[in-house]
């Protein structure tokens, strides 16, 4: 039965180690404890009683258990705590990517409209250069009336021998 025991502790002693090695994995764990209980002192059996090791082995037993009790607890206190840090930065991510997605959309609604402003200012741009080159065209055209106007006036004094009656007019004539 003694056997038993020992080896019942050193399963106990493998699972504490094993967690304890599963815990350096996981986020690391608050350096203080909010509750700390002192370890339960062991009772010291008297040394003449027959069941001494017994009792030894059954407090160390529970003592063995409680601190993988614990070790467990702070271990689902850890990944739950990991656990939800990884789901509200799964959350940002996809809240910061969807505002970027908007800014790049009204990004490009801007890019768009400026070219749509642009082609307009162009287009009055042609406009008035368009109506510019009409003006400068009629005023051309009126020139060439008036020299014709003017040639045949001229060759309507030199043939009758008058002067113009608009002139001299400062002179006199």
């Amino acid at each position: 039965m003694g056997e038993e025991q020992d080896e019942r502790n050193k399963d106990v002693a493998i699972e504490t180690e094993s967690k304890s090695t599963h815990i350096a994995t996981s986020p690391p764990e608050p350096k203080s404890s909010p509750v700390a209980t002192p370890p339960p002192e062991k009772a010291n059996p008297q040394r003449g009683s027959e069941n001494a090791g017994l009792e030894i082995v059954v407090t160390e037993k529970r003592i063995a258990l409680i601190k993988a009790w614990e070790e467990n607890e702070k271990s689902r206190a850890d990944n739950k705590a990991y656990t939800k840090m990884s789901a509200i930065g799964a959350w940002e991510n996809t809240k910061r990517a969807a505002i970027e997605a908007d800014l790049k959309q009204i990004e490009e609604d801007i890019e768009i409209e400026k070219a749509k402003e642009r082609e307009k200012m162009k287009n009055k741009m042609a406009a008035i250069h368009k109506e510019a080159e009409e003006k400068r065209t009629a005023i051309l055209a009126k020139k060439g009336q008036d020299m014709i106007k003017v040639e045949e006036a001229a060759a309507k004094f030199h043939a009758s021998g008058t002067l113009p009656s608009r002139l001299f007019k400062c002179f006199g004539y």
